[in-house]
Parts: C-alpha cells; structure tokens; sequence
C-alpha cells in the first residue's frame, strides 16, 4: 500500500505542476500533507516536516548566501569578460547561443555544485535569449543537461555516495567512466546544436545591429502608440537603413557591426555598482571560495556565508550600499529558499512514512530472476527513474546497495554498478528533489511544469546515450 501511495504522491505532484493546477511550492506542501494523513500517519507530519527541514536547512542556507554571493560579484562586473567572450562567440546567432550555453554550463560544472553554475549560467544567458525572444525553456533544459553530466564528478556527490555506499575509491569508479561521459556531453553538445538550429529556424539569423535597431523600433512604437500615429515611420526606416548596411561589407560596416557588439550589453556597462579596481580581489575571491569547496575546507554553507560577507564588505563599504544590495537579490533569496523549505516537507513525509523504501524494494523485487547477470543495464535503466524520484542518498545509500548483492550473486561486480549507478544524474538535475533545479527555473523565470515537459525526454536519452557507450566500452 506504502509503495502505491508513494508512487501516486510523485504522480499527482508531477501533473498537477505540469498542467499548472498548482504552484511548486504549494504542490511540495500540500500534496505530501494529504498523503501522510492517507498514511494514517497525520499525527506525525510536524515530526516529518521537521525532519525534512532540519536534514535540508543546509542547502537552504547554502542557495540563500550563494545567491547573495553571485549577484554581488554579477553587480561589480566579475563575469562581464565572460559574457563578452560569450557575445563575441554567439553574435545574434540562435544556434551559438544554445551551444554556448551548453558550454558554458559544463565549464562552470566544474565546481562541482549545480546552484552556483545554474546562477552563473543563467547571469550571462537571460539577457539574450529575452532580446532575441529565444525560448528560455531551451536554455534551462540545456544548462540542465550539461550540468548533469558534469554532477559525476569525484567531488559532485553521485560518485562520492556510491563510493560510499558499496565500500570502494571514488576514482575506481570515476576515471573508468570518462569516455563514457565525454560521449554523453558530446551528445549534449549536438543537441543544443540541434535545438539552436530549430530556434534559429524560427527565429532566423539576425545581426547585432538589426537587434538593436528593432529594440529602438518598438520603444519607439510604445511611445508613439499612445499619439496614434507614425507607429510605423521610424520602424520602417530604421530596418531599411540597417538592412542596406550590413549587406555593403565595407570596413566601415565591419567597424560599425563591431561597435554595436560594445552596446549591444547583457549587463549595463555604465551601472553604479560596478568595480573595476577590485576585479582582481573578486576574481581571486571567487577562486580562493571554488578551490575551498573542492577541497572541503569547510562546510559549503559557511563558505558561501564568509565569501558573501567579504564580497558586501569590501565592494560596498556603506552600510545602505549593502542594504541595497542585499534588496535587490531578495526575490531570488525568498523564492529559492522558500522552495527548498517547501521541498522538505515533499521529502520529509517520504522518508518518514517509509514510501521510500518500500518503493525501492518493490523495484528491486520486480527484477526478473533471468536479469540477473545483466543487472549492471538493469542498473543503469532503474537510475533514471529512482534518482527523479527521489534523493540521491534515497537512491544511493537505500536502493544501490541492495541491487549490488543482487548483482553480486550473479557475478557482477560492486564497480560496474557502482558506475551503472551514475546514468542517470542528466535527468536527475531535473527532478523536483533537486533543490538547485528551482534556483535554474526561478533566474531564468520559466514554469516548472514547463521545464519538466521539454527536459525529461531529452535528458533520458542523454542518460541512455551515456548508458549505451558504458556498454560499448566495456565499462558497465
């Protein structure tokens, strides 16, 4: 009964934000309370919900001061090299951008923690994909994907917990798995390509100058909408004078398109907060704080919490400056935070009334007795839907260590599963376990319910693309 009930809980979650019945927070709130009271276990929610507050407050308190953290060093001009190099590469290209973002995504990964590079990511993104009126889900599938491929890393948690879990050294099951997940970013690579494709297909190729002429026409139409005449005078001109320039290839249109490259900013160059004279302090800031969460010199939390304070205090000396701050990355704060404490209460009751593990026994009980020597594929297959469903210690520390006896029985040994195990994390970072995912829907300003419809099918056959090349190479 635990295991039909655990699964009509994620269902009924799952459709009602997908089909926009219900916001994620009042969905991870209410929908858990309902089930547990199901249960017959409603007494006990407040027990529960503490529990799930209490093992989450650190990753609550985590995403709250990185916010803080990142929009600082994004107000004082620390990543504007970065989305120049971005703009320059891009242009107005629809197709650049979407790969460009598929790049930037997995470089950033490198830190090992999906909030940062979501925050980073989205920074230098969202403001182009908004004037060129590309599809934002495009971009939050996309920076998802790369980043879950990259969540494999020694020091991104999956590998470190299945290391854990079945008593073995992280690099035994990493290093093996490399060109298994270099083909899996490979096919990321060539499905943003493809999706870019698609975007510039209905968008067409514009160049910067055309973008920021039709910027120009319609502030110019919202003014004059209003005197109900000559809309359409300055547009028209405007385009014709662009169009005829940029097909002239003179030097002085390459210097002219090469100018409007310079005005055409994501993040006002001319803003009051930046701070050229300190970038060096912020970017050894930044290092110093991303070199002392690889090597775990402290708690991430407190980490992001000294570099937050260090970045206000340095930067913004005057306390209303800080305040200021401070305001204006609230919303970001409130709503990501709330959204973590929401989600505890979604894992809380899981866990607390059992549905967990009885949803994962039931999945290993269904296994056919003949799969058995192939239960590094079974796996693999079973960690795309276990890890959505739920936590990867849930997934790790619960499910993984039974399916290896299993598989142990039949020769299999604990590393193949150990690396079987990693498949699924690309759908994994989509979940709505994940915490960091509402950090990526939340910048970005996309529906949860949308990201889910256009991500999972794609991250599942990123998942199976990584799957099938552990096989052909004799890793799984």
């Amino acid at each position: 009964m635990l295991t039909i009930l655990g699964f009509a809980m994620i269902a009924t979650f799952l459709v009602l934000i997908m089909m926009k019945k219900m916001s994620p927070i009042a969905a991870l709130v209410l929908i858990p309370a309902l089930f547990c009271v199901f249960v017959g276990k409603g007494a006990k929610l407040g027990d529960y919900v503490i529990d799930g507050v209490t093992s989450l407050a650190p990753t609550a308190a985590m995403l709250m001061f990185a916010i803080v953290y990142f929009g600082v060093m994004i107000d004082v001009g620390l990543f504007d090299p970065v989305v120049r190099g971005i703009l320059k590469f891009a242009k107005a290209d629809p197709m650049r951008i979407v790969v460009g973002t598929a790049i930037l995504a997995a470089i950033v990964s490198l830190d090992g923690d999906g909030s940062t590079t979501f925050m980073i990511t989205v920074s230098a993104m969202y403001p182009l994909y908004k004037r060129l009126k590309m599809s934002l889900v495009v971009m939050t599938g996309v920076a998802a994907m790369a980043n879950g491929v990259m969540n494999t890393l020694p020091w991104g948690g999956p590998t470190a917990r299945a290391a854990t879990a079945l008593k073995l050294d992280a690099s035994d099951i990493f290093v093996p798995m490399i060109p298994a997940l270099a083909v899996g970013l490979l096919g990321v690579f060539v499905l943003s390509y493809v999706l870019g494709k698609r975007e510039r297909k209905r968008l067409g190729v514009l160049t910067l100058n055309e973008v920021l002429v039709e910027e120009k026409v319609e502030e110019t139409e919202t003014v004059l909408v209003g005197a109900g005449s000559g809309a359409s005078g300055p547009g028209a001109s405007g385009t014709d004078k662009v169009t005829g320039g940029s097909g002239s290839g003179t030097d002085a249109d390459a210097d002219a398109e090469e100018g409007d490259a310079e005005r055409f900013q994501v993040l006002d160059p001319n803003r009051a907060t930046l701070r050229p004279k300190l970038y060096w302090f912020n970017a050894l800031l930044t290092l110093t704080l991303l070199t002392a969460m690889i090597m775990e010199w402290l708690p991430i939390p407190v980490l992001f919490l000294i570099g937050a304070a260090l970045a206000l205090t340095v930067n913004f000396p005057h306390i209303p400056d800080q305040k200021a701050r401070l305001a204006a990355h609230a919303d970001n704060v409130l709503n990501v935070s709330g959204m973590v404490f929401a989600a505890a209460v979604f894992t809380g009751v899981l866990q607390g009334t059992g549905m967990v593990d009885h949803m994962a026994r039931w999945m290993v009980d269904v296994i056919p007795e003949g799969m058995g020597p192939h239960m590094a594929l079974v796996t693999g297959i079973l960690s795309l839907p276990l890890t959505y469903f739920m936590s990867n210690d849930g997934f790790y520390f619960g499910v993984l260590p039974v399916l290896a006896e299993a598989g142990a029985a039949h020769g299999v040994t604990p590393l193949e599963m150990a690396r079987a195990s990693l498949v699924g994390q690309p759908l994994h970072m989509s979940s709505p376990l994940v915490p960091a995912v509402y950090v990526l829907v939340g910048m970005a300003k996309v529906e949860f319910g949308d990201h889910t419809r256009f991500v999972v099918k794609w991250a599942a056959l990123t998942c199976l693309i990584i799957l099938g090349a552990g096989i052909l190479f004799g890793i799984i």
